[in-house]
């Protein structure tokens, strides 16, 4: 066999196996291989079609790509015409329909009815030719759309070659192209400040469908519905119904949530149900599309001069509106994020008044020009606050500034990331993240603090004891007879667990500061090497990196921390409350020779000990502990079922040491109570790596 035959050969076989996988990913949702694996047979079969042009194809997985400007759009002629839906927008208006429908027939069994989502998107017709598609084109004025086949080539939810056999020479397939609404805002929210900004999912996807490089459609993440047909050269299905699964036999997704009633009953029950649950689909809908189901039917009752009469949309009640931002405001989240929202003049919407709207971000209050004063349209989503859409009036005169400044403490504020929208205040003392934040200062990994829960966490707040962490070392009988439920023994109890955790090793209390992407890891990789935290305030960004696992964003993230003159105050009263600041992570017990200094990887599932508790107890016994394998690791502890850090450690030649191996060392030199009976029970959950 010649070179460029077993090419062909296992190019066709390249081809057979991704179109496969993209069957079970996209259509059937249970995908066979990962991410990987897919990618490597898509690079394999690309260098081939390279390497040999004039076997490149159409309908080869990858004409997906996209890449090259178009001209333009050419107007294209559908084979039949695409009809539009005339509208219903109540039930009792969709049962006149039905009934008109049922006299005209008259037929004395009532006609099968198709129920199907109207998804709110953008109408396709895509046509294939002996399996392979080699057309597709926008709705348009319903006898021409414009050619927009190399951006449809791009949606893996299309099949550029139907599955199966005994397929008609020609068929128009319709459908819906849409967009989902986390694809819509990651699209939004990644936007440059004069990119355009979209109002709802179809104006993405039809603004997707318009753009002149493909590669750039590409990446926008669209997805198709089949839903009707047009030219349908042989083989026609008799009912509707059966057409949709003729579709899906051939690799063409179809809406899942379709249903065939016997009658107008369940085809109400059916609207009732998606009016109500709408917003828990990924995707937008704006009211059901009911059809006759007979095809023959279908032709008895004929269509107008540009709807058919078999079928009918019932729309949902509209969720917009139009009312006045009267002032802009901030409210910090408890994670720090500050957050602008909009005070609007009530207006009714959805079902409900809303006077409050957000605008998720600064960066979106500039896209959209928003000023206070401005008329704007609102969209309400379920039970979710409302969000603006547009300014449709400008009649504010006065730009809008960010703060510099936390509204709640006055700590200046931050983007972490240089291209960061969200802005946050990282002051620890911050009245707006104080509950938070001591909640997890108090948690077991960090300070220990047994008692101070939510219920007692919240009071203390709540009664103003409690405004910084430095308070709980001031924490008293009297302040604690406040709380409810608080009598002498829980009082006892708290103030001896406060007491206690003055003396938690250093690594707890740098965790236990709530650092931004500082974790437990981190923070006693941070004691280890400085123990003493003056010092680690006090490194240099050049420092922090050369340190295992502290890379840019979490020293940036450390930088900005120590810098703030609250973080400063919080610590002396810290220290002057007997806090421990020094000695780095404590012993368990005695160091071990074998670990002391040692860089520790752990994959698999420990059956004697939570991952975590294992890497924090050989912290504990002098050792520090990485995610991944690399030169400077020194042990890899394989548990049971061991990820991909076992092969690397073996490329690499490092020291694996099986659970057994690692249980009696630990058992060596760890103090028993901290690590319990061992006694093998299954305890852990397989992690990954």
């Amino acid at each position: 066999m010649t070179s460029e035959a077993r090419a062909k050969k296992e190019i066709e076989r390249l081809r057979e196996e991704l179109r496969e996988h993209d069957y079970r990913y996209y259509i059937l949702n249970a995908p066979s291989v990962s991410d990987k694996e897919y990618d490597d047979l898509m690079a394999r079969l690309k260098e081939l079609e390279d390497l040999y042009p004039c076997m490149r194809s159409v309908d080869s997985p990858t004409a997906r790509v996209g890449g090259g400007i178009s001209p333009g759009f050419s107007p294209v002629k559908h084979r039949a015409r695409m009809l539009s839906l005339d509208n219903t927008y109540s039930l009792e208006e969709l049962s006149d329909w039905y009934e008109k429908a049922v006299d005209m027939l008259k037929s004395p069994a009532a006609p099968g009815l198709a129920a199907e989502l109207k998804i709110d998107g953008v109408s396709i017709n895509l046509v294939y030719e002996k399996g392979i598609l080699t057309g597709a084109s926008t709705r348009g004025d319903g006898e021409s759309g414009d050619d927009v086949t190399s951006n449809v080539r791009t949606i893996r939810s299309i099949p550029l070659r139907l599955r199966g056999g005994n397929l008609p020479s020609l068929v128009e397939v319709r459908g819906e192209i849409y967009m989902e609404k986390k694809d819509l805002e990651s699209l939004n929210s990644g936007a440059s400040d004069n990119a355009q900004v979209f109002a709802n999912p179809r104006n993405a996807a039809a603004g997707s469908l318009k753009l002149l490089d493909s590669a750039q459609a590409a990446e926008r993440k669209l997805k198709f519905f089949a839903h009707s047909v047009g030219e349908f050269s042989s083989g026609k299905p008799a009912t509707h119904w059966e057409l949709l699964k003729k579709f899906s036999a051939w690799g063409i997704r179809v809406n899942p949530q379709n249903r065939l009633c016997k009658g107008m009953e369940e085809v109400r029950a059916f609207c009732e149900r998606w009016q109500k649950e709408r917003d828990a689909l990924p995707y937008e809908i704006d009211g059901v599309v009911v059809k006759i189901d007979s095809f023959s039917l279908q032709e008895t009752l004929g269509v107008t001069s540009k709807s058919p009469r078999w079928a009918r949309a019932y729309k949902f009640p509209a969720r917009q509106a139009t009312t006045e931002v009267l002032k802009i405001a901030v409210n910090v989240g408890r994670t720090g994020v500050v957050t602008p929202t909009a005070e609007l003049a009530p207006v009714a919407c959805g079902g409900v008044t809303i006077s409050n709207a957000t605008l998720h971000n600064f960066k979106e209050i500039k896209r959209l020009g928003i000023r206070e004063g401005d008329r704007v349209l609102v969209e309400r989503a379920g039970d979710v606050i409302p969000k603006i859409v547009k300014v449709v009036e400008q009649k504010g005169k006065t730009p809008y500034f960010p703060p510099a400044q936390c509204p709640a403490c006055g700590g200046r504020l931050f983007r972490i990331k240089e291209k960061e929208v969200a802005l946050r205040c990282i002051n620890p003392s911050c009245p707006e993240q104080l509950e938070r934040g001591l909640l997890h200062f108090a948690s077991r990994s960090a300070m220990d603090i047994e008692g101070m829960g939510e219920a007692v966490v919240s009071q203390l707040v709540k009664l103003g004891l409690v405004r910084d962490f430095a308070d709980v070392y001031s924490l008293d009988r009297e302040k604690l007879s406040r709380l409810e439920g608080f009598k002498e023994k829980k009082t006892v109890n708290l103030l001896a667990a406060v007491a206690k955790s003055k003396s938690r090793p250093l690594g707890r209390l740098v965790y236990g500061l709530g650092i931004r992407h500082v974790g437990e890891r981190n923070a006693y990789t941070l004691a280890a090497h400085y123990r003493d935290m003056e010092k680690i305030a006090a490194a240099s960004r050049e420092e922090l990196e050369s340190l295992e696992d502290i890379g840019p964003e979490i020293s940036a993230s450390i930088m900005d921390y120590f810098a703030q003159p609250q973080t400063m105050t919080l610590l002396k009263r810290l220290q002057r409350a007997g806090v421990n600041f020094s000695g780095g992570p404590e012993p368990q017990g005695k160091e071990s020779p074998f670990l002391l200094g040692k860089t520790v990887v752990f994959t698999g599932r420990l059956s004697f000990m939570e991952r975590a508790e294992a890497e924090e107890l050989v912290v504990r016994l002098g050792a520090t502990v990485s995610s991944s394998v690399g030169k400077k690791t020194s042990l890899l502890v394989a548990g049971e079922e061991p990820g991909s850090k076992y092969a690397k450690a073996r490329e690499l030649g490092v020291r694996i040491m099986g659970e057994e191996e690692f249980r009696a060392v630990v058992k060596k030199y760890a103090i028993k109570d901290e690590v319990g009976e061992m006694s093998g029970g299954n305890k852990g959950e397989a992690q990954p790596g």
